[in-house]
């Protein structure tokens, strides 16, 4: 086996056993190349190895910051509420509602949903807490018109059993467009993060009823720490 990846691996084991915990920092290259006997070139391509692993993260002037492996697995594909996964995957959280109330359809708001401007809608923003940090920020925008009301209790517990369960409706299907992008002041204000944290996940998506109605646009904020984006690929000849 090539040194490199017995230095990788040993660092790795570590790494999972938290001798070297989350937001700690590895050992410089020129102490590594002390502890392992090796060349500047093999340490180098360990901690690459480590990198590309998703272990490490190298920041100028600081060093080998190792990351928090602890992430959830948050679909892409299918139509999961944050209820539906934090129950499948034993996710301990909390909700805090940070704002419930009807706005009026903007003309932004219209060219996403194509609800008539100035019509009634709920603008709902909720911060979920895991492990007492506000890791996810939701931004949901709800028909009026289709969803007259939207109790507190429903809104801190889960919306689409509410949909579903107590008014009846059929959930059917969403288009949904992930990006990453630069963390603004509200983000900022809302959420639990460090100065290290300049990104994060967005997930928009466009929820559309059985009959074809669009009747909910929803933007779920996520730190980039906290969870992986993973989904099922079977192959297509085109």
């Amino acid at each position: 086996m090539n040194k490199f990846r017995e230095i990788f691996l040993d660092l790795e084991q570590k790494i999972v056993n938290q001798e070297y915990p989350p937001q700690s920092l590895l050992p410089s290259e020129n102490q590594l190349i002390q502890i392992y006997g090796v060349s500047r070139e093999t340490i180098r391509k360990a901690l690459n190895l480590l990198k590309n692993s998703g272990y490490i993260q190298k920041k100028q002037g600081k060093g080998s910051i190792v990351l928090d492996m602890n992430r959830f697995d948050f679909p892409i594909s299918g139509l999961t509420s944050f209820k539906e996964l934090q129950n499948a995957q034993h996710i301990p959280n909390e909700t805090n509602v940070a704002e419930l109330r009807k706005i009026a359809v903007s003309p932004k708001l219209h060219e996403i949903t194509d609800w008539p401007v100035a019509s009634e809608a709920w603008k709902l923003i909720r911060q979920r807490k895991i492990d007492n940090e506000v890791v996810i920020l939701d931004r949901d925008y709800v028909n009026a018109q289709i969803i007259p009301e939207i109790p507190i209790n429903k809104a801190q517990d889960s919306l689409f059993q509410y949909f579903e369960n107590d008014l009846g409706l059929e959930v059917s299907y969403a288009q949904k467009e992930i990006t990453v992008e630069p963390v603004n002041k509200e983000i900022r204000d809302l959420m639990d993060l460090t100065t290290e944290d300049q990104h994060v996940v967005i997930v928009r998506s466009l929820v559309y009823l059985e009959d074809t109605r669009c009747f909910q646009y929803s933007e779920s904020i996520h730190r980039l720490d906290k969870f992986r984006f993973v989904d099922f690929a079977r192959r297509r000849k085109v």
